[in-house]
């Protein structure tokens, strides 16, 4: 997920320019189809790609559970993720109250904005509580943790943790929602229950990250970074708590505080 290049140093303080090595993020798109049906193009980081197909069709309504996937073909020379679901299921029917308004989907956005979608709002109905110190110890872990972003800067990185403050999953990728994506698909595959857990994240809480995070239960989600209105709108409407500006011993609590305890 990382790589390798030349550069020219430019220093204006010492007024000296020099060639070095220097890593950077790599981005590539991942084609995803359902069965046969191509879904969509996913601009991305190429590591953890599987999960990411999950993680995706499970925040966005396309599968319900794990239990509706009989396999996950990845061919990594084609850049090309298959997901197969049980013969019962209707997958037309699932596409047709999809929220995707585009078939590429960049890693600069997400899928597009939470009030295209045509069904209900999810609600995240878990009564999941987290100590304070828990999230701030969580979300400050998460630099720590993200190699990639040490390495590149150009990487966001989101985890899953338990309410006691265990990690269970961690991923980096260029896209902010991609990375959800991928711990999203990560707790599925291992079976783990999305409303023991929450979401924590360095990028900016979005509508996209809030939608997909009450999608699949995940019930409270903490960011380094800020929430836009859009989250904050999104979360309302589906009963989530967010939480951002998690540093230096603070944390602001946008909707739903009830869950988090001092």
């Amino acid at each position: 997920m990382v790589q390798q290049v030349e550069i020219e140093k430019i220093d204006l303080f010492k007024g000296t320019s020099k060639k070095m090595l220097d890593y950077i993020a790599e981005e590539t798109p991942l084609q995803l189809f359902v069965n046969t049906a191509f879904w969509a193009t996913i601009l991305c980081t190429p590591n953890n790609l599987k999960e990411l197909a999950v993680g995706h069709l499970l925040s966005e309504g396309i599968v319900k559970s794990i239990q509706e996937i009989e396999e996950v073909t990845l061919r990594e020379t084609a850049n090309t993720c298959i997901v197969k679901l049980k013969p019962n299921i209707k997958v037309e029917d699932r596409i047709s109250i999809s929220r995707l308004h585009s078939r590429v989907i960049a890693s600069a956005c997400g899928s597009g904005s939470p009030y295209q979608y045509k069904g209900k709002t999810p609600i995240a109905e878990s009564k999941l509580t987290v100590k304070a110190q828990v999230i701030f110890n969580s979300v400050n872990q998460l630099n720590f943790k993200a190699e990639g972003f040490r390495q590149t800067g150009g990487l966001h990185v989101a985890a899953v943790y338990k309410s006691d403050g265990s990690m269970v999953a961690l991923a980096e990728d260029v896209g902010r929602h991609n990375a959800v994506d991928k711990v999203i698909g990560m707790v599925a595959l291992d079976k783990i229950e999305f409303t023991e857990c929450f979401l924590a994240l360095s990028g900016r809480i979005s509508g996209d990250v809030a939608f997909k995070a009450a999608r699949v239960g995940l019930s409270i989600v903490a960011s380094l970074s800020a929430a836009l209105s859009s989250g904050i709108t999104t979360a309302k409407e589906s009963k989530l708590t967010l939480a951002g500006f998690v540093r230096g011993k603070r944390l602001n609590v946008y909707t739903s505080p009830e869950r988090i305890i001092i």
